[in-house]
């Protein structure tokens, strides 16, 4: 366990104990990078993850820390547990955590759709973490480039109905669907079949319906699922009719990082491209590229590295009222690590932490 910065003072200005769960993960190892570019407040840095990879090591403040299992006496004097890990390990350990007196910050899909337990993006309602009961929970890395998109409009004209269609990077896999892309296309230059494991079918120079699970009652995939339930859900009441209303389809591409989504958003109200435009440049962690005499719109390769979500091809339907736009962001940053950090930072700010 690092000590980097004994604590002092004003208990409300203290340096945290944080562990993180995952340490070893893909989005782990980028949740690492954010905690020390954003300089979070850290006294203890506890890296945890399963059996596996206990006994590992990581990097971080200038250290080599040892990873250690993850099991519920190691919260015990922790402020702050992120869970970058597999749901299973979220569902046994983040209640651990809070019984121990931490506030648990989980980026698996276990608590999302829990009725007790905030979905949060900072940006949009950090009012939500007023009621947390120990665990807080940070949407999937698809649902929140796609919801920041949408907020601005819902803000500046309601929102009735998106059609939505995610072209999603292999990282949103984590590391063995990165590994898996980097080996389908070494295999390929080899004159070898592609093999798919992680996926169901081969990534490399290929385009997958996003397929973990299809739900036998319509033929939509869990993933499309998550994205309608977890949207209604951060967004709310989105005009007089109720939730906003949601169809999508997601589909894995051969890209390493950066999720893209084509989104066509019917407004309550009328809400014209150079309005809509204004209100996104105008949203905290929002970026409008869109030049089209120039070719400048957004890409996975703009984002890498990145915490906006970039906007672009603001146009108006042909066919309707209705508004394209196109919205591109880092899922491992601001759609997994980023987003999970700022959550703490709210924390913090609103006196909960």
């Amino acid at each position: 366990m690092s000590n980097l910065n004994p604590s002092s003072g004003d208990p409300s200005s203290r340096d945290l104990n944080i562990a993180l769960v995952g340490a070893t993960g893909a989005v782990g190892e980028v949740l690492l990078g954010v905690l020390a570019e954003r300089k979070f407040p850290i006294a203890r840095l506890l890296p945890l993850a399963s059996n596996r990879s206990a006994g590992t090591t990581i990097q971080f403040g200038g250290e080599a820390l040892t990873v250690e299992e993850a099991r519920p006496e190691a919260f015990d004097g922790i402020d702050l547990v992120f869970f970058a890990a597999t749901g299973s390990l979220s569902k046994e350990l983040a209640p651990e955590a809070a019984v121990r007196g931490a506030i648990a910050i989980d980026k698996s899909s276990t608590w999302r759709m829990d009725e007790s337990v905030p979905l949060v993006v900072p940006e949009i309602n950090p009012e939500a973490l007023d009621s947390h009961r120990g665990i807080v929970s940070s949407p999937n890395c698809t649902t929140i480039g796609i919801v920041m998109a949408l907020e601005p409009l819902r803000r500046a004209a309601g929102l009735k109905h998106v059609v939505i269609t995610t072209l999603q990077a292999t990282s949103g896999a984590g590391k063995p669907g990165m590994d898996e892309l980097a080996a389908q296309q070494e295999a390929v230059a080899k004159g070898e079949e592609p093999i798919a494991e992680v996926f169901a079918a081969p990534i490399y120079n290929n385009v997958v319906p996003l397929c973990e699970v299809f739900r036998e009652q319509d033929g939509y995939s869990s993933e499309e699922f998550k994205l309608l339930e977890e949207t209604r859900k951060i967004l709310g009441p989105t005009h007089a009719g109720g939730d906003v209303g949601i169809s999508a389809t997601c589909v894995r591409v051969p890209v390493s990082v950066g999720h893209s989504a084509n989104l066509l958003v019917e407004t309550e109200r009328p809400l014209s491209p150079e309005d809509a435009r204004a209100a996104l440049a105008a949203f905290p962690g929002v970026e409008v590229v869109d030049d089209p005499s120039s070719n400048r719109f957004p890409t996975p390769r703009d984002v890498v590295g990145r915490d906006d979500v970039l906007v672009g091809r603001i146009r108006r339907d042909l066919c309707s009222d209705r508004l394209a736009l196109w919205q591109v962001s880092d899922n491992l940053r601001k759609g997994a690590a980023t987003n999970a950090v700022q959550i703490a930072e709210t924390l913090r700010a609103r006196g909960l932490v």
